[in-house]
């Protein structure tokens, strides 16, 4: 009935237009009509939407359009028609993630605009029950290539929006001019317009907070026609306004900035909204405007998780011997995955890699190497290096691989967003599947949900992981809240190798995460190939019931539950896979914190509960059993975090074992 009343509205808004006296303006509401959009067309000529939740506006007067070098699709625009709206229903698999079967259903409605010379525009608006998305659409056919200048997309929040919003480093800036990469901290809860403009503005995807609404805002990847974009702030207090990269952020020789004949459909810009931030969490929003996986037959890749060295004892330890007790290692605890760091091919050698990629299949591991992307736009010493830079080396080099039996690799310090250096993503990809390889990129841009359409893309680094805990105290201390973040912001649709899980101490800094939460990240974050920070000593010292637990929690989630939590705070969520339940709990709190968790969606009511004792160093495990009401209360410790299982076989542990 909303959609055939929005139609009747649309008839008697073409009227108006016929008449010229008043503005163009057009509603799309959400299949259940929480959510709509308007879009008008002001007298002035600029076309400006806003964005409403259950009536109340969250984004308003928002600007939109586009400047091209043969064109302004921004100013003197007028509405010229708008199409019906039509319903869009589409299910998929995920290989792994936050769900395996996914559905996405929302109303769609095309508006035709022109500008001052008569040339075509289109806004495709589609809204779902989780949130808003819409891209621009250049139609016609022309061989001649078209260059945009600047995006003039605008997202006006109401006053008194707060914000999670990473900034973004300049490009070349940093150690070995390796940025940017995606790797600062987070500003939190910060009121918007007391964001003070910077000239690098902020990374997708950003959280912000308007009081009734939690909103993600983040775009899809480009189809080989667009650069990576980002936020800067607008002239509002609190607006944020679309950018592109810097000059220096294209592979070498290619183009920055976007280009493309026609027709042209830039990228989706997402918004996921809702009234709680476990909106955000539950939705595959970032994959469902993702584009369909590309056709061949992708059945080589394996999710899973990784053993891998560099992470606590760093270069030295790429070597043959290591190597071979990480491979050990992996295999004594059921992991897929071994992950071989930078410079192997001098300390160990292509030789001795051979001697240990077959000592990885009789084990039942799959390697992984690693390589530097550079190229010109880093001055990183670590290699291999140049190896991927063309169609030719790389066939070259993953014939090799393939070969000796190795699975995947990793690809290390990307240049930045310029169109030339996102298509650089995807023909590594490309020639990776030819040789039934897995990626993993790190140093990176955010995959916007290129994972479903390169399955083989396991994880993307984009975040200030584990590693930089290792390398200075100020990160180290952030562990904690950023845990409780990424679900809502970096982590909510696309892998993320934060590399987690480490139970013994650092050699430099200190440790401000309890056993319990460490634990935790390996349920709470998502990643193709989850690649664990502990070694083999480390992981041998803990008790047999923590390491039958990181042997059995997966990588790849039939399902996921929002349970509890706050950006910053404290994070509670529930992931299914099979008939087994997994509840995953982090505080980041310097006082502890009593939770009474509601699980009604468990059938079982008996499970096991591992987190700390009284120390943080500690692990306890006990017993825990769903009351009547399926409600399970739960105490976290500052900085600590807790694992609970449930599943059909009632294996639970005697208490106090």
């Amino acid at each position: 009935m909303k959609t055939f009343k929005h139609i009747i509205a649309l008839a008697g808004i073409l009227c108006v237009l016929i008449s010229c006296k008043k503005h163009d303006e057009m509603t799309l509401d959400s299949p259940s009509g929480d959510i709509s959009v308007t879009m008008e067309v002001l007298d002035s000529g600029n076309a400006s939407f806003t964005v409403f939740y259950r009536g109340i506006p969250v984004i308003e007067n928002s600007s939109l359009g586009i400047i091209r070098e043969d064109g302004d699709f921004y100013n003197g625009m007028k509405l010229d028609s708008v199409s019906a709206v039509t319903n869009i229903n589409d299910s998929y698999t995920l290989l792994y993630g936050k769900t395996k079967n996914a559905h996405y259903e929302a109303n769609k409605l095309v508006c035709h605009l022109s500008n001052a010379t008569g040339e075509k525009m289109d806004v495709i608006f589609q809204v779902s029950d989780d949130g808003v998305a819409f891209c621009y659409s250049f139609p016609g056919n022309s061989d001649v290539t078209k260059k945009i200048t600047s995006e003039k997309t605008g997202f006006n929040f109401i006053a008194g929006t707060t914000g999670w919003i990473q900034p973004r480093a300049a490009s070349r800036s940093g150690w070995n001019q390796c940025n940017p990469s995606y790797e600062e901290h987070y500003l939190e809860d910060i009121l918007l317009d007391s964001v003070i403009p910077d000239k690098n503005g902020w990374v997708f995807p950003a959280l912000f907070h308007t009081g009734n609404c939690w909103v993600n805002i983040t775009e899809s990847w480009p189809d080989r026609n667009y650069c990576g974009s980002h936020l800067i702030k607008g002239q509002g207090g609190s607006e944020m306004i679309i950018a592109f990269p810097e000059p220096t952020e294209g592979f070498t020789g290619g183009a920055v900035y976007p280009q493309s004949t026609l027709p042209w459909t830039i990228p989706w810009r997402i918004l996921t909204m809702g009234g709680t931030p476990g909106v955000i969490v539950e939705s595959t929003l970032g994959t469902d405007l993702a584009k369909p996986p590309i056709p061949g037959d992708f059945s080589y890749v394996r999710p899973g998780r990784a053993s891998w060295s560099w992470a606590l004892m760093k270069d030295p330890s790429v070597n043959y011997e290591v190597q071979k007790d990480f491979i050990n290692y992996a295999s004594e605890m059921g992991w897929e995955y071994c992950l071989i760091d930078a410079n192997w091919d001098t300390t160990i050698g292509w030789d001795k890699l051979a001697d240990l990629s077959r000592l990885a299949s009789e084990k039942k591991v799959s390697l992984l190497m690693w390589y530097n992307s550079a190229g010109d736009w880093n001055t990183v010493p670590y290699h291999p290096r140049n190896k991927l830079l063309t169609h030719e080396s790389r066939v070259e080099e993953f014939s090799r691989l393939e070969k000796l039996g190795i699975r995947g690799i990793k690809v290390d310090f990307f240049g930045g967003d310029g169109q030339s250096m996102m298509d650089y993503y995807q023909d590594i990809l490309a020639d990776a599947h030819e040789h039934h390889l897995v990626v993993n990129c790190h140093g990176s841009t955010l995959p916007r949900g290129l994972q479903r359409t390169w399955p083989n893309l396991v994880s993307m680094e984009a975040i200030r992981g584990f590693e930089y805990a290792t390398f200075d105290q100020e990160s180290a201390d952030k562990v904690p809240s950023k845990a409780t973040t990424v679900a809502f912001i970096r982590n909510a649709f696309d892998p993320m190798d934060f590399t987690p899980v480490c139970f013994t101490a650092y050699d430099n800094f200190e440790r401000v995460t309890g056993n319990g939460a460490e634990l935790a990240m390996a349920v709470l974050f998502l990643s193709g190939v989850q690649h664990y920070a502990e070694t083999p000593h480390g992981m041998a010292l803990m008790p047999d019931y923590v390491r039958n637990m990181m042997s059995a929690i997966p990588v790849s989630w039939d399902e996921t539950r929002f349970i509890d939590g706050y950006p910053g705070r404290f994070l509670v969520i529930a992931r299914r896979t099979g008939e087994t339940w997994y509840v995953a709990g982090i505080n980041a709190g310097k006082e502890s914190r009593q939770l009474t968790l509601q699980l009604p969606f468990i059938n079982y009511t008996d499970g096991v509960l591992i987190t700390e004792n009284d120390s943080p160093r500690s692990f306890s495990q006990k017993n825990i059993n769903l009351d009547s009401g399926k409600n399970a209360s739960v105490s976290l410790n500052p900085n600590g975090g807790f694992v609970m299982r449930f599943d059909p076989a009632a294996n639970v542990l005697p208490e106090n074992k």
